[in-house]
């Protein structure tokens, strides 16, 4: 059987963008935001976010799910902020491009753009349709890779960013590492690479892939930040971070 989302995918400029490391501040990584902005922004001031010198790397799916889809797609804005893309936001492309019925992404969380005018979803599918399927940060032994779900593989490969069709729907959609079904060997000579999609009850590493994505929007689900040199993590729930204020803080 083939799924909707076999066929959704169109063609990315550029699939692997390099980063050189951070010289002047620090670099981390959110989870799956799926627009649980409160949180996020409770986690920025927890670690003391400073956007003239720090970055914040997205394993992508900033949509969908949560109560604020369209405040987490202006982070695509902020020059700290570097995303890759998520099935959730190649889904509303595939709708703006008129090749996904809007039904079928209402069921994966897409509801809150029912009342989206059709330039606006035209203007984010734009917007998101520039975001690369993998981000390189660094080189040598400090190197870590970002993308959204799982890639077999080495660093050559992805570096290559040769991605077949069936590569493509991996790094976007698949699951196979998170539930067991596929050896973790697959991966030797891949460096730590950071993912979410698949959520964890904590953050877990299988083979070179570490999942974040620690379910923000589900109940007991929490959204992490990771800051990879430092091997430090941060987590809270929409709800601790609302008791906190959390939706009167400015976004950097």
């Amino acid at each position: 059987m083939q799924h909707y989302h076999e066929h959704m995918s169109s063609v990315l400029v550029n699939p692997v963008q390099h980063h050189a490391a951070n010289a002047s501040g620090r670099d981390f990584v959110v989870g799956d935001v799926h627009g649980c902005v409160d949180a996020l922004r409770y986690l920025l001031r927890m670690i003391a976010f400073d956007p003239a010198c720090d970055r914040l790397f997205s394993v992508g799916d900033l949509v969908d799910r949560g109560e604020h889809s369209e405040q987490a797609l202006t982070l695509l804005d902020k020059p700290w902020f570097f995303a890759v893309l998520g099935n959730h936001e190649d889904t509303l492309c595939a709708v703006a491009e008129g090749r996904l019925r809007r039904q079928w992404w209402y069921g994966i969380g897409g509801a809150w753009a029912a009342t989206l005018p059709e330039e606006r979803l035209q203007h984010y599918a734009e917007r998101l349709r520039t975001l690369p399927l993998v981000r390189v940060v660094g080189s040598g032994k400090e190197r870590f890779n970002v993308l959204h779900a799982e890639f077999f593989g080495t660093d050559a490969d992805l570096d290559a960013g040769n991605f077949s069709p069936d590569t493509r729907q991996q790094l976007l959609w698949g699951r196979d590492l998170a539930v067991g079904n596929a050896d973790p060997l697959r991966q030797r000579g891949l460096s730590l690479t950071y993912c979410g999609h698949t959520p964890m009850r904590d953050i877990t590493q299988i083979g070179s892939q570490v999942f974040i994505d620690t379910g923000a929007f589900g109940p007991g689900g929490k959204l992490t930040i990771v800051q990879p040199q430092a091997l430090m993590r941060w987590s809270i729930s929409v709800e601790e971070a609302r008791a906190e204020g959390a939706a009167a803080l400015a976004l950097p």
